[in-house]
């Protein structure tokens, strides 16, 4: 069998469709048919039903992926990976992720990228996006702290990290001073991520704090700006602990006492199996992976 009709056959088995998979393959229609048919023959068996609006797997081909699926994916990545040190991989690297995450850790980690000439074009946006723009190609890579259940996209954990709840100290001493904790942190200004209160919902939760509904007091998907108020003295919110250490070092900013404990927040480098093919997109994710998960703190 082929390396190229097993990457075909896992391709149309993840989008659950021919001519999804080969715009994913940049093949056509055609080609991609006539690799499957030339698998099935050599299977000896039938790997898709054809339907009008895709195909579905058979038992066989659900053996078979389950067989190659991740080896595959790991084989190509390795294959692309030495490709990328014997050749030039220069040209333009289309990455997205959250604002305060790639300006923060990120940037730092892209010096030998760029020192391969490798171009990196970073974009911004929240969990839907980044999936939205690397499925439809959009994006090469992207880093999210949203779970991630797309089946046609792979992804790797490359950073954990704490979650704290953070205010000024005028503001921890004024909660400190009051007999119920829980309800005088409820009525103090909040500062948001979103409107569905991303990370504080699972502190509260944690620590046992009761809410029927909060409404903040300013909402912004970039939680560097949430540290530049809270550093006024206004408010109190949730966030990662790489994004608040310098501040919490400096007494800018307090930790508030979790009363049971704080949470985690997982960030995974994404990508579609099928664009690792390309040296300089497999050179970027392995390198991304290593400095990032080798960096956490």
């Amino acid at each position: 069998m082929s390396l190229v009709r097993l990457r075909t056959f896992i391709e149309v088995y993840r989008q659950g469709s021919i001519s999804g998979a080969a715009r994913a393959l940049n093949l056509t229609q055609p080609a991609v048919s006539q690799h499957i048919s030339g698998l099935e023959v050599a299977v000896g068996r039938a790997l898709f039903q054809r339907q009008p609006q895709g195909v579905v797997p058979t038992a066989a081909a659900d053996d078979l992926a389950a067989d190659i699926g991740n080896t595959l994916d790991t084989a190509e990545s390795a294959l692309a990976s030495a490709r990328a040190r014997s050749m030039d991989v220069s040209g333009t690297l289309q990455i997205i992720g959250h604002a305060d995450f790639m300006a923060e850790k990120l940037a730092g980690e892209l010096l030998p990228l760029l020192e391969n000439d490798i171009r990196v074009h970073m974009h911004t946006g929240d969990g839907e996006m980044v999936v939205q723009m690397v499925v439809e190609g959009h994006c090469d890579l992207g880093i999210t702290a949203h779970p991630v259940s797309d089946p046609r996209l792979k992804g790797e954990v490359i950073f954990t990290d704490r979650v704290l709840a953070v205010a000024a100290p005028s503001v921890a001493h004024r909660l400190r001073q009051q007999p119920d904790f829980a309800l005088a942190l409820l009525q103090e200004p909040l500062l948001a991520y979103n409107l569905e209160l991303s990370l504080i919902d699972r502190w509260l939760d944690k620590n046992l704090i009761k809410y029927d509904a909060l409404l903040p007091a300013m909402v912004g998907q970039d939680l560097r700006g949430q540290r530049s108020l809270l550093c006024k003295g206004f408010g109190w919110t949730v966030m990662p602990e790489f994004l608040c250490r310098t501040q919490l070092d400096s007494g800018e900013l307090v930790a508030l006492g979790a009363p049971v404990g704080d949470t985690e927040i997982r960030y995974s480098l994404v990508w579609l199996p099928s664009a690792l093919r390309q040296p300089r997109i497999a050179h970027a994710r392995q390198t991304l992976v290593w400095r990032l998960a080798n960096r956490e703190e």
